[in-house]
């Protein structure tokens, strides 16, 4: 199960593997709980992220490179939204 949601505010990892991404704030844009492609084979078991920085610019992030910051609103939350 994830341990982040839709919109919830993060920070990746000062010890990340994501070297150019570390300390950056970003927020949670689609969650991988199952593996979609050979894409994702990079990553080791758990769940993928796709996160956006504050610049708009985009990764995909493991769940272990990340920190909370902020949870999301339950109005903001939900996908379907």
């Amino acid at each position: 199960m994830a341990k982040y949601n839709y919109n919830d505010t993060v920070y990746v990892r000062d010890d990340s593997g994501n070297v150019d991404d570390r300390g950056r704030k970003a927020w949670i844009v689609g969650i991988f709980e199952s593996r979609p492609g050979p894409y994702f084979d990079k990553f080791a078991e758990g769940v993928v992220y796709s996160v956006e920085f504050e610049d708009g610019s985009s990764n995909e992030i493991h769940e272990s490179d990340l920190d909370l910051v902020e949870k999301a609103s339950p109005a903001t939350s939900d996908p379907g939204l």
